[in-house]
């Protein structure tokens, strides 16, 4: 009766598709919010969650089309949010983090060789072991689209399946254990994610703001330009309002400051006092409080027009006579700077004269209806150029081609038109919300595909011969990479951990693991970590898996 019932709703989930999909998702939130020794799983249970249901009959997998369609989806919108700070990396650090990431993956593809030889597993089984354990698809396809060219037609069929069960057998360790091994490190190290963020300079992280109001004393100002004394003292900090002679106005590059005056600074603490120290002393009047003559408003960006553009570009001060002293993004508060660009979504704060704030309000557009709203343009037309450069085979020496696929050409497309932010009229960035609300939708619709897709096989390879020699194989290369990254990144060349799990992710090609480093971190500076590496590792574990091929022949 009981197996019957449990055949009618096997029939009844494999027959809908869609019915399944959601029927993980909802199972997944709560057992993603669960806290285990203060660890929870996040979007990340969705792919346990349909690893456990995949495995239950060969006929529970989601169609191949949502996992593709969520793969895509959550590339592109974390490139269009990365784009700006992974070319910035390449100025700085980008350049030793995706060598460090080369020298990681060849290690792990010199460990892979020597196993295969010592425990006589074929090659095309090592290779797939090597694609599973780094969770990489595009390499194992890479790898079948090789031996196509090089296995007599009559064993085809059945060394086809080598590389999937080396790869089937490995994958599901690729996730759990680069997860496993993060919290075991960042618990031992009692990593704290928000001092660590400071050290990030590429990225815009939240800023503890402050605004005081400073009486000029010292002598030695007087006449002098904020200009000249911001470039003489390197001050990280902005100027607001100068009143003199009982007279309010905005400061700008060009006021002269006198004994007397008072001026309003907006910074981080430590640097306000500085700046402080420097011109006099503070001041019981608070400047900014003041609205008989200048007011304030927190304005939402939905003006496509000024999206891309510096500030210093849009001649506020000419147009208006207002001054954009903060940037809101998300949860993300940090100073308006001359060559700060905005995004749809932004919430800027203005300062300007009351009669002036309406029309500078209609200028940054101020409609929050507008900003649930998406370009389907542009997003549309961003993802077909990313699926086409997907496709584009690229010629390696040897004879060997390879393809970026449906994950790298839209990461690599939306880096590019997320760097650009706007081609005239076509705005290529998205609004804050909708970009992570499709972000979540899309990690949700490949976690699911990939868990249902892989269950089954990996229980049914499990069990069979060799299966638990290849199993530990897989999860000692997986958490053996993820701690020498984390052992020579954080301890050696210092990286800071919150790019750095992002980097992990990366190396791994694995949005799950992104999407539980963003949950563990409480912030996006992952993604840039992980945007910044996810190329070169891509290409590299498609070549190393035909070179896997090759030398274990």
């Amino acid at each position: 009766m009981i197996q019957t019932y449990l055949q009618n709703i096997v029939k009844l989930l494999s027959d809908n598709p869609l019915l399944l999909l959601f029927v993980i998702a909802a199972i997944s939130y709560p057992l993603g919010r669960l806290k285990i020794f203060g660890v929870s799983l996040g979007v990340a249970a969705v792919l346990f969650v349909g690893l456990a249901i995949g495995a239950l009959d060969p006929d529970l997998k989601l169609p191949e089309i949502i996992y593709n369609l969520g793969l895509v989806i959550f590339v592109y919108t974390i490139g269009l949010s990365s784009g700006p700070g992974f070319f910035a990396s390449f100025r700085g650090r980008g350049v030793r983090d995706n060598l460090f990431v080369a020298a990681i993956l060849g290690a792990a593809t010199i460990a892979v060789y020597f196993f295969a030889r010592a425990f006589s597993v074929p090659n095309t089984v090592a290779a797939g072991l090597f694609t599973g354990a780094l969770t990489n698809t595009p390499a194992l396809a890479a790898a079948l689209e090789f031996l196509k060219g090089s296995v007599p037609p009559a064993q085809l069929e059945s060394v086809l399946a080598e590389p999937v069960l080396g790869y089937s057998i490995s994958y599901p360790m690729g996730v759990i254990g680069v997860i496993v091994t993060m919290v075991l490190f960042t618990r031992v190290w009692r990593v704290n994610y928000a001092q660590d963020a400071q050290r990030v300079r590429e990225a815009k992280t939240s800023q503890q703001l402050v605004t005081r109001t400073i009486h000029i004393t010292h002598p030695e100002i007087e006449g002098q330009t904020i200009q000249r004394l911001m470039q003489e003292n390197a001050w990280d900090v902005l100027f607001g309002r100068w009143k003199h002679a009982q007279r309010t106005a905005l400061a700008s590059a060009t006021t002269e400051l006198h004994l007397g005056d008072l001026v309003s600074v907006v910074g981080a603490p430590e640097q306000v006092e500085r700046v402080g120290a420097a011109l006099g002393e503070f001041s019981d009047e608070a400047l900014e409080l003041d609205r008989t003559e200048m007011d304030y408003r927190r304005i939402f960006v939905s003006n496509p027009h000024v999206v891309g553009v510096r500030l210093r570009d849009l001649n506020l001060p000419q147009q208006f006579g207002a001054l954009v002293t903060r940037v809101r993004r998300g949860d993300v508060e940090f100073l308006a700077r001359d060559d700060t660009t905005l995004d749809l979504g932004d919430r800027v704060r203005v300062v300007t004269r009351r009669e002036n704030m309406e029309s500078v309000s209609h200028f940054f557009g101020d409609s929050f209806k507008a900003l649930g709203e998406i370009d389907v343009l542009s997003f549309s037309l961003g993802l077909a150029l990313g699926i086409l450069v997907g496709q584009i085979p690229i010629p390696l020496p040897g004879g060997i081609t390879f393809k970026l696929g449906t994950a790298g050409g839209p990461l690599v497309v939306a880096l590019i038109l997320g760097t650009l932010e706007r081609t005239g009229p076509i705005v290529w960035t998205l609004p804050f919300n909708a970009n992570l609300t499709l972000r979540q939708i899309g990690l949700i619709l490949f976690l699911a595909g990939v868990g249902t897709r892989a269950g089954y096989a990996f229980v049914s390879t499990l069990t069979q011969g060799n299966g638990l020699i290849l199993f530990g194989a897989g999860a000692a290369l997986t958490m053996g990479a993820v701690a020498l990254m984390m052992l020579i990144g954080y301890r050696i060349l210092k990286i800071p951990m919150n790019l750095l799990l992002g980097m992990i992710a990366g190396m791994q090609t694995n949005p799950a693991i992104l999407g539980f480093a963003n949950q563990e971190t409480e912030n996006d500076l992952p993604n840039l970590g992980y945007a910044t590496v996810y190329p070169t590792a891509t290409i590299l574990k498609i070549i190393l898996a035909q070179a896997l091929l090759v030398f274990l022949r």
